[in-house]
């Protein structure tokens, strides 16, 4: 079986560059990742008498029955020994309005423990770690399992508790920034109908 060719272009360069698998390199890698729309999330925990909040958009549904969820972090996270620790942790899916939380969790150097959650409504989840109020769904969950896979470990957890706010809209990350959903009227023709 010959090897396989993938078609390489940066946005706006015109007609792809073919270049090998070997010639994939990460910056290619992140810019074709960047081609998917994601959700963000900031993944909590308390552990040790303090707290905890990282952004994440390496978020999914694994399965139903038990209710599974996985995030992936980076494996020199903090945050990752501090689920490791716990055993618990929450996933919470922020909303549109919640642009800066996503960056606030996302900088480098943010204060330590209970500082981290200055100015961010949160109440305690079932498990101790922090669950966003404003965000649109929370997962409270119970570690799993964790799986290391090249420079990350996908981190399994068992929901044992959400909540769901569907009024709210979910922010939006699309090639590096920030998406709003757009709204299109629906023709009546297509409207949901109810049959009893």
């Amino acid at each position: 079986m010959g090897s396989v060719v993938s078609p390489i272009r940066a946005a706006g360069t015109g007609p792809a560059a073919e270049a090998g698998p070997a010639d994939v390199g990460a910056r290619a890698f992140r810019q074709a990742m960047g081609s998917f729309p994601t959700g963000v999330t900031v993944v909590t925990v308390a552990c040790d008498g303090g707290m905890h909040g990282m952004t994440v958009n390496s978020f999914s549904s694994v399965s139903l029955d038990p209710m599974l969820v996985l995030v992936c972090l980076d494996q020199t996270s903090r945050g990752l020994g501090l689920i490791e620790r716990a055993g618990a942790f929450a996933v919470n899916v922020l909303s549109a309005g919640q642009r800066d939380v996503s960056r606030w969790f996302a900088r480098r150097h943010r204060p330590a423990g209970v500082a981290m959650f200055d100015g961010v409504s949160f109440e305690p989840g079932v498990t101790g770690a922090p669950v966003l109020i404003e965000a649109t769904a929370s997962f409270d969950c119970r570690l799993r399992q964790s799986h290391r896979a090249g420079d990350h470990v996908i981190v399994l957890g068992e929901v044992v508790a959400l909540v769901h706010r569907p009024q709210l809209e979910p922010l939006i990350f699309h090639a590096g920034t920030y998406k709003a959903l757009e709204h299109e009227p629906v023709p009546p023709s297509a409207q949901l109908r109810v049959v009893r």
